[in-house]
């Protein structure tokens, strides 16, 4: 790492670290949604969005369509959407879906925010969407470089006489943001508004091939810009250039409406006019901040709402080219080459400067060096797995889904794969303990293809270690095609998941005798081969495996590993399992019958020393008629515990699997583990309590104590999903985090129920979230360090 891109990162880090203890200092009422604020931490594009136009400018639902699609939008170019609004008070700079809806809905009547206005909202506790103005405010605050939306405010007509000018105007003049508009509405007086922006030193510059400035529904105005730029690269070139030099004003980037809506443009515009002399005539042009909304509402009557699809379709070109934009600014600031002497060519008139420089620089030296080092560290947790890209098609509410056709929706593309996953889960919640940051390696192979290039970019940008991916030359990435339902439930899809089954992993043996970690996680994905070498290496270490079986049909990948090394001590081969309700059932009837592991003579001998007696079946039954949640009666009762055979299949696996982490879904988690009678006496304290949801089987005679728990599902969890595809990944993921910090957990009962809290709490925030993991399983760690207070759930 060069000295001039570790600057740049001691930059970002004084940045945000500026932003986070001025906020603490000053108990400032700003929230950074997870996403967004590891977003600029790592150097990833961000746009920021405006919410003016959701709670003010469309009706809903328009409002709420136009306003997740926008966000789509920003994320197909490879950018973090993040739109800024005020919610009961606080400032959010990234917004939940939940918080869309808030704003659309315009439930708790949000007011119309500009500078003047956010300080008294706050104060009222009030909602509120942000204008050009505020929205640039809190971008620059962010540091966020890019801004997107449909239309700058600026001079009204007759504003020479009035002075009604819009405070967009001079917050572009002093927040160093890029605003991308389709120019200045078409209400305003768009030659003073130019004259006015050119007083101010703000730049202006068309977007396209001329200089002709457009007029928001119209591709021109019948003014001139005195820049334009034809590529997202010339602007960021721009935008760049103000940052080298320090410069603390914005610039306008002003794109013209798609051509295909230039021909009702004109149309519009007349109407915009006639709107225009109405509220001359009614006087309404002399009401301040409410004369554009009453403005755009009378041109979408009078246009028959035609004007509403030529305002939808600008905004989300514009934040097409802002997301554009926003990446090739990141670009320039990684490939700059600059160092800190030659970007301020005076300091070697001044020594005292210049001395001060140069310990500068070499401060920055060492910090490469350390920084360098920490792909070095060992770690506690190697997870070894998939690695893939995630293509999810999510239909639209309320489609009738059938085949051999379209639907409409949303498509999304995110980093997926089971051990990737898990390994992003674990990462995000231990990245808030300094001893633990960069202590979670995975282990997985790419292909050299553009997918493998984008895993290890955007694996890198989440600020995960990447020198443990590994390129596979000829082979194709993984890659799965999802097709959810409106739910977030999948209904089906395409994997191409070839390359971690037929990878060698040569070089995985030696990492593993290198770091010595805390935990080995197989996902199931790998080959039978690869599995049994490892749990053959293992087997000498204290390492502890973790098998996630991934699915039903590569859940059974890991009993040739078992076999191989099942017999030579009493002792479970693999420490942990994590299956669902079917891969439990199948990895039973399995191990059974086509392996037949449980014909032999050493599971007899392990299953005869469990202490389970007539009390312990009579307890279960006391269990099964325990209500699984009691703030939710409707889950009914766990009785499928016994009358389904999980207990039963779940005792038969311990002498395989030591502890048995099922995972139930909307049911919780039951834990079916096996302690050495030593170990286990902080459970025999507490005996069998079916109320308190666990049964314990033990006795002098035999070695082992058998407990089993359930643990409800917490009461957060919600009935609607996002997404459900990384939810048990990210529970898994969060359970590991948890026993690096509490390795004996599963020895404690209080213990073990704060981890399992934690696991379910990381699957609803993932469950709720459009991502494989949500960004918000960083924000877990919070209340887990000493010192700090936990955060409400999301």
């Amino acid at each position: 790492m060069t000295t001039s891109t570790t600057l740049r990162r001691v930059s970002r880090i004084h940045r945000r670290r500026f932003l986070t203890s001025s906020r603490r200092s000053t108990n400032a009422p700003v929230d950074i949604h997870p996403e967004v604020e590891d977003a600029l931490a790592h150097s990833k594009p961000v746009v920021a969005l405006e919410s003016t136009i959701i709670t003010h400018g469309m009706p809903y639902p328009t409002s709420l369509d136009m306003a997740q699609s926008v966000e789509s939008i920003v994320r197909s170019t490879g950018s973090v959407p993040a739109t800024i609004a005020i919610i009961g008070g606080r400032v959010k700079i990234g917004l939940e879906l939940r918080e869309l809806e808030r704003l659309a809905r315009r439930t708790a009547n949000p007011m119309k925010i500009s500078r003047r206005d956010i300080s008294a909202a706050i104060v009222s506790g009030r909602d509120g969407g942000t204008t050009c103005s505020s929205t640039l405010i809190f971008a620059a605050l962010a540091g966020i470089r890019v801004f997107a939306t449909g239309g700058l405010g600026g001079v009204h007509r007759g504003g020479e006489t009035s002075m009604d000018v819009s405070a967009d105007l001079h917050e572009l003049a002093r927040c160093p943001v890029g605003l991308v508009s389709a120019g200045v509405k078409s209400i305003l007086d768009i030659g003073r508004t130019l004259e006015y922006l050119e007083t101010l030193g703000v730049p202006v510059v068309s977007y396209g091939e001329s200089k002709d400035f457009p007029a928001f529904y119209t591709r021109q105005s019948g003014h001139q810009a005195p820049w334009n730029v034809t590529d997202p690269a010339q602007a960021a070139g721009i935008l760049y250039t103000h940052w080298q030099l320090g410069m603390t004003n914005g610039a306008l980037f002003a794109v013209p409406i798609p051509e295909k809506y230039e021909a009702a443009g004109a149309s519009i515009q007349r109407t915009v006019e006639l709107a225009v002399r109405e509220s001359e005539e009614l006087g309404i042009s002399k009401s301040g901040k409410e004369v554009t909304p009453w403005l755009l509402n009378r041109v979408k009557e009078l246009t028959k709402g035609g004007s509403l699809d030529s305002n939808v379709a600008l905004i989300q070109n514009t934040a097409l080219v802002g997301g554009k934009i926003a990446v090739e600014f990141v670009k320039l600031a990684q490939e700059g080459k600059q160092d800190l002497k030659r970007l301020y060519l005076g300091i070697k008139q001044q020594p005292a400067l210049s001395s001060c420089m140069d310990q500068v620089t070499e401060r920055l030296s060492h910090l490469d060096r350390n920084v360098e080092a920490i792909q070095q560290n060992k770690a506690s947790i190697v997870v070894v797995g998939c690695a893939a890209v995630d293509i999810t098609s999510k239909v639209e509410q309320g489609s009738v889904v059938s085949s051999k056709t379209t639907h409409p929706g949303i498509l999304s593309l995110t980093l997926g794969g089971v051990g990737r996953n898990i390994a992003e889960a674990a990462h995000r919640i231990l990245s808030g303990f300094k001893e633990h940051s960069n202590s979670t390696l995975l282990l997985a192979p790419v292909g050299e293809d553009i997918f493998g290039k984008l895993i290890v970019d955007l694996t890198r940008s989440t600020g995960m270690r990447t020198d443990g991916l590994r390129s596979v030359p000829g082979m194709r990435s993984a890659v799965c095609n999802l097709f959810l339902d409106a739910q977030g439930g999948l209904q089906n899809g395409v994997a191409d998941m070839d390359l971690p089954q037929l990878w060698q992993g040569t070089d995985v043996i030696p990492i593993l005798q290198h770091h010595q970690p805390q935990f080995l996680v197989l996902d199931g994905n790998l080959s039978t081969e690869m599995m049994t070498a490892f749990v053959k290496e293992v087997a000498k270490s204290d390492i502890q495996i973790f098998f996630e079986p991934t699915s039903v049909a590569k859940s059974t990948r890991i009993f040739p590993a078992i076999a191989a090394n099942f017999g030579h001590s009493l002792d479970s081969v693999i420490s942990y399992a994590s299956p669902n309700l079917l891969e439990l059932r199948h990895m039973y009837e399995e191990a059974r019958n086509t392996f037949d592991l449980m014909s032999h003579d050493h599971w007899w001998k392990v299953v005869n020393g469990f202490a389970l007696e007539p009390k312990f079946r009579i307890a279960l039954d006391h269990l099964a008629k325990k209500a699984v949640s009691e703030e939710n009666t409707n889950l009914g009762d766990l009785a499928f515990l016994v009358d389904k055979g999980v207990i039963q299949m779940a005792i038969n696996l311990l002498p395989f699997f030591q502890h048995l982490v099922i995972k139930c879904g909307e049911l919780g988690v039951v834990i079916v583990m096996r302690l050495k009678n030593a170990d286990a006496s902080a459970w025999l304290s507490k005996q069998n309590d079916p109320q308190g949801r666990h049964v314990i089987a033990y006795s002098q005679a035999s070695v082992s104590t058998i407990v089993v728990q359930h643990f409800p599902p917490l009461h957060s969890s919600p009935s609607a999903s996002e997404n459900t595809t990384g939810v048990g990944d990210s529970l898994v993921g969060a359970l590991l985090a948890m026993l690096v910090q509490k390795p004996n957990a599963f020895l404690d009962p209080a213990t073990l129920k704060s981890v399992v809290d934690v696991s379910q709490e990381a699957a609803i925030m993932t469950l709720q979230s459009s991502h494989a993991v949500s960004p918000l399983l960083s924000s877990l760690s919070v209340g887990l360090i000493p010192g700090k207070t936990s955060l409400p759930p999301a």
